[in-house]
């Protein structure tokens, strides 16, 4: 079996009384093994053979409403997808500080971006560094007031979500684990 990790958008900031226990217990009553959390943010590791990872997000998207009453984009990737994306050091001049947020942003649908990176829109206290396995890759000036997370639903929609690059990386020490 291979291991998996789905990213449910929104769970902490607009649903912040969703219980890991909870989410976890939609994965198993969906047939999915080695289902486990990472931090109370929406972050949940299962086990499966034959992916299917399209089939699997709509059928958790399905599952939110009915089973806890809420809508959410779920995005899946693989351990072999975060681990690739981690071994290209998308951060690698820079580190996460008080004046430094690295933040990756996980396409449901991977955008075609329009630009080249690295790219700092105008005005804007971030810049986008690197782009790979439907991720983008951000690093924000935390001195000045930015939002790329906003910025980028503007451009290409709702149907993505963010986690810190230290989030990531306690993702798949989880999953290594």
């Amino acid at each position: 079996m291979q291991k998996y990790v789905a990213l449910i958008r929104g769970i902490a900031p607009a649903f912040p009384n969703m219980k890991n226990a909870d989410l976890r217990g939609v994965f198993e009553a969906l047939g999915f093994a080695g289902v486990q959390s990472v931090l109370s943010s929406g972050n949940i590791i299962f086990e499966a053979d034959a992916p299917d990872i399209a089939a699997w997000e709509s059928k958790l998207e399905a599952a939110w409403p009915k089973r806890l009453g809420f809508n959410a984009t779920t995005i899946i990737r693989s351990e072999k997808q975060l681990a690739k994306l981690l071994a290209a050091a998308p951060f690698a001049e820079v580190a996460h500080s008080e004046t430094s947020y690295l933040l990756v942003t996980f396409f449901k649908n991977r955008p075609k971006l329009g630009f080249k990176l690295p790219y700092q829109p105008e005005g804007r206290p971030f810049r986008f560094v690197h782009y790979a396995q439907g991720a983008l890759c951000s690093v924000t000036d935390t001195t000045a007031t930015g939002d790329p997370g906003g910025w980028l639903e503007r451009h290409y929609g709702k149907e993505m979500t963010s986690r810190t690059q230290q989030t990531v990386e306690r993702i798949l020490r989880k999953m290594a684990g």
